[in-house]
């Protein structure tokens, strides 16, 4: 007898002989079941196994671990300046004001020295961003308990920083109505790298931002356009000497571009786009950028590409053209007779908000159209007075604007027959 199935491995024979149906009394018992023996197959299946579960808690263990590092770093400062304080080349005590006195009075008049400048960027304490734009962020930082403006620029924006930073360490270039450098570093490893320029802090912002929150009167109103001009000018202006100054060109004009001090005066920024002249060999020098000035502050000449670039004077009269139009806004916020227009920008009612060069080279050059005036301008004697110069400040020909040194003569003048000090 054996049963089914498993012939082959399970068998039990039992005989017998003795008498006619003698099976009726066997009850032959199979031998016990063996456990089959796995063949080389089912081994390389259960190892493939146990490596996914192996694999599998890894891999979830390196995901855990880097969502962990993730979340630190995202907590951290998003920049760090920090150096051991054993590492300072600045005695204890000394402030902003101090070394940039000392700095006037025994360097090259270029700025602070170098070593100076990047023990001041490696101390600063980054405390809040105040601002982004197309070329990096702003942030307020700390310096030994006092306020400093610190810009970082995008990697894609080194030919700015670099710049900037060549423009503002030119020699004679500080001035009361320029922002006031303090220092620039460069910071990296081989995969990233952080630029970093550090200036004065003026908590009023731009005069874009002021001028929307704020109102003025005759006096704000030329304080702020005495102090821009003179800022411009000084930047126009070229000094001779041995430690003398190149003319410099602003060209990104405009109230973004400007700063409002808690004393009610503007200095200007953002000098990334500047161009200089030197005069010793009649040249222009261009930065290399890939950026350009801002379309809607930009003059007729640039619009339709006329302009002369191997000639300096055309850079300064593309500058005078966009004073005009600042000159323009902080005007409309000018409180006359209780009446007072709310801030717009140039050419708001012409183009959109982001214009394209078709949108104002159309307006600009074509159509020749220019930001209209208030009809009360015309019954006060201060803002029509001021309607008249930013009209010959943005005249279509380039020749028959005026100087920057020419638009300060006459505020000062207009202030003095007002009994206004600017």
């Amino acid at each position: 007898m054996q049963d089914t199935g498993s012939s082959k491995q399970r068998r039990a024979l039992e005989c017998c002989t003795d008498q006619d149906y003698c099976n009726r009394d066997l009850h032959p018992t199979l031998p016990p079941l063996r456990t089959p023996s796995y063949v080389v197959g089912d081994i390389h299946h259960i190892a493939l196994l146990i490596s996914v579960t192996v694999c599998s808690f890894i891999l979830t263990f390196i995901i855990i671990f880097c969502y962990f590092r993730y979340k630190r770093h995202e907590l951290a400062p998003r920049y760090s300046l920090g150096l051991h304080p054993d590492e300072t080349l600045i005695p204890p005590g000394e402030s902003l004001r101090d070394l940039i006195e000392q700095s006037q009075s025994s360097g090259s008049g270029s700025g602070l020295p170098l070593l100076v400048q990047r023990t001041i960027a490696k101390q600063i304490q980054m405390v809040t961003q105040i601002g982004k734009g197309r070329y990096g962020e702003v942030w307020m930082g700390r310096w030994r308990g006092e306020k400093v403006a610190v810009k970082v620029f995008f990697t894609t924006e080194e030919a700015s920083w670099f710049r900037e930073t060549e423009i503002y360490q030119t020699v004679l270039m500080r001035h009361e109505n320029i922002l006031g450098f303090i220092a620039a570093d460069i910071k990296g490893t081989g995969s990233w790298t952080q630029l970093y320029l550090i200036t004065d802090y003026h908590e009023n912002g731009s005069l874009y931002d002021y001028l929307k929150c704020t109102t003025l009167d005759s006096r704000a109103m030329l304080r702020l356009a005495y102090s821009s001009v003179s800022g411009l000018c000084h930047l126009h202006t070229e000094i001779f000497g041995t430690q003398g100054k190149p003319a410099i060109a602003h060209r990104d004009l405009k109230s973004k571009n400007i700063l409002v001090k808690r004393n009610g005066a503007c200095c200007i920024a953002d000098l990334g786009l500047a161009v200089k002249f030197i005069s010793d060999t009649n040249e222009v020098d261009i930065p290399m950028n890939t950026r350009v000035g801002t379309k809607r502050f930009m003059a007729p000449e640039v619009l339709d590409e006329t302009l002369n670039r191997n000639h300096f004077q055309s850079y300064i009269m593309a500058d005078i053209y966009s004073f005009g139009l600042i000159l323009w806004e902080i005007a409309r916020r000018c409180v006359s007779g209780g009446i007072v227009e709310e801030y717009q920008l140039p050419y708001h009612d012409h183009v959109p908000n982001d214009p394209s060069y078709e949108d104002m080279r159309e307006v600009i050059c074509i159509k020749r159209i220019r930001p209209s005036f208030p009809n009360r301008w015309s019954s006060d004697e201060c803002l029509r007075q001021m309607g008249k110069l930013m009209t010959e400040c943005w005249a279509h020909n380039p020749a028959s604007r005026l100087t920057a040194l020419r638009i300060k003569k006459t505020l000062a003048k207009m202030s003095e027959s007002q009994d206004i000090k600017v």
